[in-house]
């Protein structure tokens, strides 16, 4: 496995040691001690699937107090922008955001640690996209980000026009008035 390290702290992407042959390909996607070795920690209680087609745009979503969760995201089939933003307030990158371009094919995984609000955009004409938390979703704690907030200055890859969003995704608050 490979740990790249990114423009904020706390935030990896993982590259998988992939095997191969004319059967198929398998790999790890979590070795609770292979991980901790390099410094990954978590006690996952969740796993989500999700499948998505071009355009959708998910987020940018945190739970808010105890209830905030560390994630571990993958796409399974297709692609996706995937988007960590910094919402740890005493954090010096506070604001600032992690994009990566998971996909089936490259199998980069992206550690988001507590404390990030979190979004992907669909790149291709599907998308299975999928993901650990190590606390349950709490629908009370359930909060969001505005996709679209200036301040974040997020390029989703995506014309305007084409993104398909959840009303509730639409109705977020910008970064600074949470």
């Amino acid at each position: 496995m490979n740990l790249i390290e990114t423009s904020i702290s706390g935030v990896w992407i993982i590259e998988p040691k992939v095997f191969g042959d004319q059967r198929g390909y398998f790999f790890e996607c979590w070795n609770a001690e292979k991980y901790a070795a390099q410094g990954i920690s978590c006690d996952w209680v969740q796993d989500n699937e999700s499948k998505s087609r071009y355009g959708v745009l998910r987020g940018l979503h945190y739970q808010r107090g105890d209830f905030a969760q560390a994630k571990l995201v993958r796409v399974v089939q297709g692609a996706v922008l995937d988007v960590a933003v910094d919402i740890r307030k005493d954090s010096p990158t506070f604001g600032k955001h992690v994009a990566v371009e998971l996909t089936g094919e490259n199998k980069r995984q992206l550690f988001i640690p507590r404390g990030f609000a979190h979004g992907f955009a669909v790149l291709s004409q599907t998308a299975i996209f999928a993901y650990k938390c190590d606390n349950v979703y709490a629908p009370q704690a359930e909060a969001g980000i505005a996709y679209d907030d200036p301040s974040l200055k997020i390029d989703w890859k995506i014309p305007s026009q084409d993104r398909i969003l959840s009303d509730r995704d639409l109705k977020h608050p910008r970064l600074e008035e949470i």
